[in-house]
């Protein structure tokens, strides 16, 4: 999709900090980060959000959450804890509809958030 930010950032149109890269996901580190440790994992393929990754069903999804332990063993988060947070529709956050998961770590995370 040509006006989808994170489209952009996987075709390397946009510049991104890349943490790491898989043959069908991409992890970056956000630009607004919310702890130590930030970063968020996008699909290779467009999906608007969780729920139609989910139903894409094909295995993608398991390859999104293999890409984000991969982001919290490479950022040392992974002994320690970390959070793996999906925003699904604007009313739960989402401002780029190409679904990301935010990985978050290296500070105490509370609950509930927000």
């Amino acid at each position: 999709m040509n006006d989808c930010l994170f489209c952009q950032i996987v075709a390397k149109e946009v510049p991104a900090d890349i943490v790491v890269e898989t043959g069908r996901a991409l992890a970056f580190r956000d630009i607004n980060p919310q702890a130590p440790t930030h970063v968020l994992v996008v699909p290779k393929a467009h999906y608007e959000n969780a729920a139609a990754l989910a139903a894409a069903d094909d295995g993608l999804a398991d390859d999104l959450l293999k890409a984000c332990h991969t982001v919290a063993v490479q950022e040392g988060v992974a002994e320690t804890g970390y959070r793996i947070v999906f925003n699904t529709g604007q009313g739960a956050g989402q401002t780029v509809f190409h679904v990301h998961a935010h990985v978050l770590g290296g500070r105490s995370l509370t609950w509930p958030p927000g």
